[in-house]
């Protein structure tokens, strides 16, 4: 111990030689980089007469760990997080390795953000937009995508083996994932994405995009390939130099499955954060997103970001009420912390309103009213 005491001296010494003079290519140098949030959840929902008469709940949302890192030109970012069991426990959101092959292109192997419409989100808020629950809003699968970015023109190919598989073989797929799939007793697979992007204006605030995607369907009964399709247009203004932002896209799906005789389904199951619903086999979505930033200069905020995000889902199958999102709310921004206040409204969706199973699919035709659910979300990201 007493040698040690003596030497360190001189490792310190060199220690600091090499942190000025490095001998090595930066690439050479492993890199890492550890992040993630945890945060809290307040929600009062209009339809829940026992959460009324309690005045809401107050409860953990998530804790989630983020990993970046780097050696020899072999990059690595995942993003791991766990929910309370009720909401599907512990899993993935994505994780990929990377390697670019220039400032403007790079590839992506492992499970990776879908390039599909608006990227990253499609809403300011903390529910996305409707698109999220249909699984065409932050969709990350299992593949390779390559981005080539020249800063006026990007475009995305991408091919994904399959959604999160958390599971193999002819089992069903498991709905403890963060982004909506199809589940069920069908699987997504081999599905090919291509998307592209203009950017335009001096400053490039002007964004026009195409998205297109293409997949199979594969049904655990009939052991049968069916097929699924979708394609999008967006726009989407966000200046640098203005409070504003605007973010307009319209899409459309078909999904055509396999399944048994007899077995005449105008749905499919979907499913995500540990519960599946049923969804409408085709429709088309239309949504709006607006906000408007208040920087401000104090100790404890630094912002303030007002939002209206509205999102209408068209079901083209005969007997099945289309379904309405509104989201009106602020983004406060204080050091570390993003806390969320929304007045989500919601017309035959799921998240926001009494039923569950069907409500993106036939919906409850006759007997279907609008329904608010308040909700503030406070996280700590690091």
């Amino acid at each position: 111990m007493y040698r040690l005491l003596l030497l360190l001296p001189a490792l310190l010494t060199s220690v600091l030689c090499y942190a000025q003079y490095p001998e090595e290519k930066d690439d050479d140098k492993p890199r890492l980089k550890l992040g993630g949030a945890v945060r809290f959840n307040y929600n009062l929902s209009t339809w829940k007469e026992d959460q009324l008469e309690r005045g809401g709940d107050f409860g953990y949302d998530l804790f989630r760990l983020n990993v970046e890192a780097a050696y020899k030109g072999i990059k690595l970012n995942a993003e791991y997080r766990h929910y309370s069991e009720a909401f599907g426990g512990g899993f993935l959101k994505q994780a990929w390795f990377q390697y670019d092959f220039s400032e403007n292109s790079q590839l992506q192997v492992g499970l990776n953000q879908v390039p599909f419409g608006i990227q990253q989100y499609n809403s300011n808020n903390w529910f996305f937009n409707v698109t999220y629950y249909v699984g065409f809003e932050d969709d990350h699968d299992m593949g390779v995508k390559y981005i080539h970015d020249t800063g006026r023109w990007q475009w995305q190919a991408a091919y994904y083996k399959s959604a999160e598989e958390f599971v193999f073989g002819l089992a069903e797929p498991s709905p403890n994932r963060y982004s909506y799939d199809v589940t069920g007793r069908n699987k997504e697979n081999n599905q090919l994405d291509f998307k592209v992007v203009r950017r335009l204006g001096d400053s490039l605030a002007h964004e026009l995009g195409v998205s297109l995607q293409g997949g199979l369907l594969y049904n655990i009964d009939t052991e049968e390939n069916g097929t699924r399709y979708a394609a999008a247009v967006h726009y989407e203004y966000k200046p640098s130099y203005s409070p504003w932002s605007l973010k307009l896209q319209a899409m459309l799906y078909r999904m055509q499955p396999k399944y048994p005789d007899g077995a005449d389904l105008d749905f499919v199951e979907m499913g995500a954060y540990g519960a599946n619903y049923n969804v409408a086999d085709k429709g088309e979505m239309y949504t709006a997103s607006l906000a408007y930033h208040f920087p401000i200069e104090s100790r404890l905020l630094q912002g303030i970001t007002v939002y209206d995000n509205y999102g209408y889902y068209n079901k083209r199958v005969s007997g099945f009420e289309n379904t309405h999102m509104n989201v009106l709310g602020a983004l406060f921004t204080a050091g570390p912390m993003y806390i969320y206040t929304d007045a989500a409204f919601g017309y035959n969706h799921a998240w926001l309103g009494p039923e569950w199973t069907n409500a993106f699919a036939q919906g409850t035709p006759g007997d279907t009213e609008w329904h608010m659910r308040f909700n503030v979300n406070m996280g700590y990201y690091f």
